[in-house]
Order: structure tokens, then C-alpha cells, then sequence
């Protein structure tokens, strides 16, 4: 007798499962934690501005606040024409615009977590399905690939362009493999020139491709993305360029990306990928180990983390385009000691294993709570609209802090709310200026009342006590009134610590 047929839900759910869990992991962190930081400012102003103020480019927010470097537009216009359907009709109800910043944002991660499934499916083809469960229980139970999956970063952009590649290579495609990282690294992260060079030395030394085929798809690749970006972002920036030869000047030809900090040689190894990767940090050497087929692929990109270690300026959104590859490895140690759980030995293993798993669903947990109060500029400026209902004309004033702490033009009201991010005004000049409100990181401002304080998240603590580990925070963000204003003053503010 034939088995019965399963029901149209099971088969969507047997295909799409992984997919959906890894998708709500992202969207709860996107909802949850909606305002955006200052290095994702560029994108996120691009996007409003292409949405909002579609052709009139002179209204655009870069060409007034430029940034340290130029970046490409293309990644913004098209997450942007993707959300487009959603924030026109937000717009017809006359929906708030952080709804979308969300919607945005959703999309972006939406792009993400597609090439993340065509990725889990070669992973099935090519390793099982037992490594194709334990490397989206791993992603999803690490918080910082599905956090920034939703984030529109340079490095996310390219994010989705590396996991095709990924995905190219392990199904043999090695000539798309390389074009899908000519295009990550000419049009949004210069650096992954460094993943091209060692995959491709790698595809040379297998002799999956040919030297001469290589050279030919690389540079006609290469040619025809230059000269896109190129007519994009000239057009965008109003003078000819190609943003990310500029950032490669910047960061790599002057050094100057070292005057935003530097961390020792060995970072990436000892702080960056632990804290990112968690149980799969050593599990994915332990994969290593015991499958030898993962690593022609993982020498690569170790190889690239190696080669990007030498930059004194080091951040973790700089190599989380190894996270993925590295996943993978770490799966194929996890499903080895799951197929042989039953055997002496591996059953201690395979306890700890499911221990460490809980462990890094707990660290998940409270690095979410630190970087849900880590915006207290967008909490702030989203506390002052709510408070202040009047019609009257109001000018609010927001600091560098606040701005890169969660605000940006999708937090703004239409009238009669206005705003300013004028630079370089001293404490002294503020009541000589005729501010309505200001969103500000000092606590104490002459001819301004102190109406409220927004806390951020400071450091953990570790104590002793049931939870072990307690998360200080600190008021980061003051909203001032301006003391000549009495219908101000006449409202009931909470007041200031």
C-alpha cells in the first residue's frame, strides 16, 4: 500500500520550514529594534530620499551631509524600487515614515535570507540533510548574522552577492563564483577583492578554471560594473566617480580608516568571530577535521580573514561575509556528532553539544537586549513627537550623537514638525538660536529646561544572582525645551535624572 500523500501544508512546510524560522528570527529583530546607526546612514538616507523625493536630487540628504566616503546608490535604488509598492501605499494612508524604514528594511532582509536558502539547499545536495538543519539551527541561534541581515550596510549588499558565490561554487559554477564577487567588490566593498583573490587563487590551484578564462570573465565583469556604477553614482553625486576606488584609497592607499580605531593583529580570531559565531566557532575547526571536503572551501576564506587582519582598523561587519562559509563547516561537525550519538564516547559530546547550543540561545538573548537599547537617539526623537501633539511649528535641533544613534529621515513627522543636524554649534550658542527643541548628549544646556532623558545601553555586569548577568545602562540622549517657549513649559514632562 503507497503512503499517503502528504497535504500541500506539510510540503510547503518541508520545503519553506528553514526559511520561514530564519525569517522571523530577522523580522523580530527588525521590529523590535527598527532605528538605524551611523554606518548605515548613507543607505538609509539614500532610501528615503529615493522613495520620498524620487527625481529632485538637489533634496537629497548626502549632498549635504557627504559622509567620510562616497557609496553606491545601486544597492539603495534597488531595495528601493523592491519596497516601493509598500511605502506608496503607506503613503496613501498617511502611515508614519519609520514604517518605512521597516519596510525597507524587510526587504533588504528578505534579499538576504534568499540567497541564504539557495545556499542551504546546495549545502543539502552536496552534505546531507542532517548538515543542512544543524547550519540553520547554528545561523539561527547566533544573533549577529540575522541582526544585520536586515541592516542596509555596505557590507550586507555585498553579503548577499558573497553568498551567491557560495553558492555557485559548491555547485560547480566557478566562472559565475568569480563574477559574483567582481560585483560585491566593484560596485559595494572594495575588500572583497581579498575573497576573490584567495577563492580564485584556489579555483587556479584545483584547476577548476583556467588562468586565461579567468582573466577574460574577470575583466569583462569588472569593465561592465565599473561603468555602471560609474553612470549611477556620477549621476547621484554630481561629479564623476567610482565610490568604492575612492574607498579603497581612503582605507587601504592613505590608512586613514585607522583614525576610527584599531584592534590588535589577532581580533578577528579572538573576539570577533567567538562572540559572532559562538558554538560554532569551534565546531567549525572541529568540521574541518573530520570532513575533508569542506576544506578546500573554508582555506579560502580563513585565508581572507588572515589577509584583512593586517588592517589596523578592524570592525566585525568587515569579515561577517565568512560567517556563512564557516556555518558550514561548523554543521558538518554538528551532524557528525548527532549521526553518532548512540556510540561510547560521542554521547558526552553530543550532551555538550546540546549544551553549548542552549548557551549561545542565552548569549543570543542578552546581546539582543544590549543592542535593543543601544538607539536612544530614535527612542528619544519618537518620545518628543508623542509628547508634543500641538500644531504649532516646531524646530527640533538633533546633535551628532543623537543622529547616529538611532535617527534618521524615515524618524521624521511631516509639519508642523522641522528639523536641523547643523554641526559644530557650541553649548554657549544654542540659547542665542531659536530651537523649539533639542535632542542632545549634554544634560545641562543654558536658556533650555531639561524635559526628559532617554537611557542606552552602557556594559553588562556580571552578578551574583539569578540572572548572572545584568545590562547597566546610563541616560545617553536629553531632550531640551527652550525655556522662552511657555506653551513648552506648561506640559507635563517627566524631568531629567
Amino acid at each position: 500500500m503507497a503512503p499517503p500523500r502528504p497535504s500541500p501544508a506539510a510540503s510547503l512546510l518541508r520545503e519553506y520550514g528553514w526559511d520561514l524560522m530564519l525569517g522571523s528570527i530577522a523580522a523580530f529583530y527588525a521590529v523590535m529594534v527598527p532605528y538605524t546607526k551611523v554606518e548605515e546612514s548613507l543607505n538609509v538616507q539614500a532610501m528615503h530620499d529615493i522613495l520620498y523625493h524620487n527625481y529632485h536630487i538637489e533634496k537629497y540628504d548626502h549632498l549635504e551631509f557627504s559622509g567620510v566616503v562616497p557609496r553606491s546608490f545601486i544597492g539603495a535604488l534597488v531595495v528601493s524600487v523592491l519596497s516601493s509598492p509598500a511605502v506608496f501605499i503607506m503613503h496613501l494612508f498617511h502611515v508614519p515614515k519609520v514604517y518605512g524604514l521597516l519596510a525597507v528594511r524587510l526587504m533588504l532582509g528578505s534579499v538576504i535570507l534568499m540567497t541564504l536558502r539557495l545556499l542551504r539547499v546546495q549545502i543539502k545536495r552536496k552534505f546531507g540533510y542532517h548538515a543542512e538543519a544543524f547550519y540553520v539551527i547554528l545561523t539561527a541561534i547566533q544573533f549577529h548574522l540575522l541582526f544585520y541581515s536586515t541592516r542596509p550596510l555596505p557590507n550586507i549588499l555585498a553579503l548577499a552577492l558573497v553568498n551567491l558565490a557560495y553558492c555557485f561554487w559548491f555547485k560547480g559554477s566557478y566562472l559565475r563564483t568569480l563574477q559574483a564577487l567582481i560585483v560585491a567588490a566593484v560596485i559595494f566593498r572594495c575588500d572583497m577583492i581579498l575573497l576573490l583573490g584567495t577563492i580564485g587563487l584556489a579555483l587556479l590551484l584545483s584547476r577548476s578554471v583556467s588562468l586565461l578564462e579567468a582573466v577574460k570573465c574577470c575583466v569583462s565583469t569588472a569593465i561592465i560594473c565599473i561603468g555602471f556604477t560609474v553612470l549611477v553614482d556620477s549621476v547621484m553625486w554630481r561629479r564623476i566617480l567610482w565610490p568604492e576606488f575612492e574607498v579603497l584609497w581612503f582605507n587601504s592607499i592613505l590608512n586613514r580608516s585607522s583614525e576610527w580605531g584599531t584592534h590588535s593583529i589577532h581580533w578577528y580570531f579572538t573576539s570577533a568571530l567567538p562572540r559572532s559565531m559562538l558554538i560554532a566557532y569551534p565546531l567549525c575547526v572541529v568540521g574541518a577535521l573530520l570532513d575533508r571536503r569542506i576544506v578546500p572551501y573554508i582555506l579560502p576564506v580563513f585565508l581572507f580573514v588572515v589577509l584583512y587582519s593586517k588592517l589596523p582598523h578592524k570592525e566585525l561587519r568587515f569579515i561577517i561575509c565568512s560567517i556563512p562559509m564557516l556555518n558550514v563547516s561548523a554543521s558538518l561537525a554538528a551532524s557528525r556528532v548527532y549521526n553518532n550519538r548512540k556510540k561510547a564516547g560521542w554521547k558526552l559530546l553530543y550532551v555538550l553539544m546540546i549544551g553549548a547550543f542552549f548557551t549561545s540561545l542565552g548569549y543570543c538573548a542578552v546581546t539582543f537586549m544590549a543592542s535593543y537599547n543601544n538607539y536612544p537617539g530614535g527612542y528619544a526623537l519618537k518620545a518628543l513627537h508623542e509628547a508634543d501633539s500641538s500644531v504649532k511649528e516646531k524646530i527640533v535641533h538633533i546633535d551628532s550623537f543623537t543622529a547616529m544613534s538611532g535617527v534618521s529621515r524615515f524618524c521624521e513627522s511631516e509639519y508642523p514638525w522641522r528639523y536641523s543636524k547643523e554641526e559644530e554649534i557650541s553649548i554657549e550658542e544654542y540659547q542665542e538660536r531659536n530651537f523649539t527643541y533639542l535632542l542632545n548628549e549634554h544634560r545641562h544646556i543654558s536658556g533650555y529646561k531639561c524635559l526628559f532623558a532617554v537611557d542606552g545601553f552602557s556594559r553588562a555586569k556580571i552578578q551574583p544572582r539569578i540572572p548572572p548577568l545584568y545590562l547597566v545602562k546610563e541616560p545617553k540622549v536629553f531632550a531640551h525645551g527652550n525655556m522662552r517657549d511657555p506653551d513648552i513649559l506648561s506640559l507635563n514632562w517627566p524631568g531629567c535624572p
